[in-house]
């Protein structure tokens, strides 16, 4: 497959990667992006083509991955669509911004995939959101999960305001986490564990247990009551939490995450 990159960046650099190491040819991949040190470090990094801006040269790649910030996602896209062809799929990484928009700003383009990776991706790790519209036939579908598939797990998902709630989830999720881990940091500080020491500490029980949970087929409230006796510590930060509030804290942020995509998506698309 051959593949082209709107914006040469992390994400970017993250999916050149792994799909060079899947086996795609670096002959096979393309990113045109105007900064100057992005095309020096993807062509000195990875061995593939750049370039400055699109040309006809785009016309022969059976992919286009769009890869900017929102803000500049029309006039990049209204700047693509002469080169584009109407059966070559675009893959949207950009945060907030719909399908209607993006194919409005294509000159109708209709061949769309929507995704939203996260971070962890940049290790290979990551988890993606997929949807596509309705033109995106079964070898779209594949061609799109190839892609994303290069930087970890893909999941399809019926509609696409559920890519909104994708992002509160798992596109804004390893922030929660750090934040997590920030915490846990601190309350080491204060129990006296130097910094190297509580870092180390949190961060391998959150490696940890990811990991049991990724490996069980139990649901994580079992697994966290395993870890809970009756009156011990585990019982007493629990019961902590709960007095605090903490869960019903995380889900009122990914749900006011989930809105701003959504008020991000009504916002730029307004252009």
């Amino acid at each position: 497959m051959k593949i082209a990159f709107i914006g040469g960046g992390n994400m970017a650099a993250a999916l050149i990667g792994g799909l060079i190491k899947r086996g795609v040819a670096p002959a096979d991949l393309y990113t045109i992006d105007p900064n100057d040190d992005a095309r020096e470090r993807n062509e000195r990094h990875f061995g593939i083509r750049t370039a400055a801006s699109a040309d006809a040269a785009l016309a022969s790649y059976d992919a286009v991955v769009l890869a900017v910030k929102p803000q500049v996602l029309k006039s990049v896209a209204e700047a693509l669509a002469p080169h584009l062809q109407a059966s070559q799929l675009v893959i949207s990484i950009v945060a907030g911004i719909r399908m209607q928009d993006i194919s409005r700003w294509l000159g109708g383009h209709a061949q769309i995939v929507r995704v939203m990776p996260n971070t962890p991706a940049l290790i290979g790790m990551g988890v993606t959101g997929l949807v596509a519209t309705a033109d995106v036939d079964e070898a779209g579908h594949e061609l799109a999960s190839q892609v994303l598939g290069a930087v970890g797990e893909t999941v399809w998902v019926d509609g696409e305001t559920k890519i909104d709630a994708v992002t509160a989830i798992s596109g804004s999720g390893p922030a929660y986490v750090f934040y997590f881990i920030e915490a846990l940091q601190e309350a080491a500080r204060q129990l006296g564990l130097d910094e190297a020491q509580g870092r180390a500490l949190a961060v391998a029980t959150f490696t940890g247990a990811a990991q049991l949970a990724a490996n069980s087929d139990e649901a994580p409230g079992v697994l966290r009551e395993r870890v809970t006796s009756k009156g011990g510590t585990t019982a007493a930060a629990l019961a902590s939490f709960e007095a605090s509030g903490i869960k019903e804290a995380i889900v009122r942020g990914a749900l006011a995450a989930d809105a701003r995509a959504k008020e991000m998506g009504d916002e730029i698309g307004k252009q």
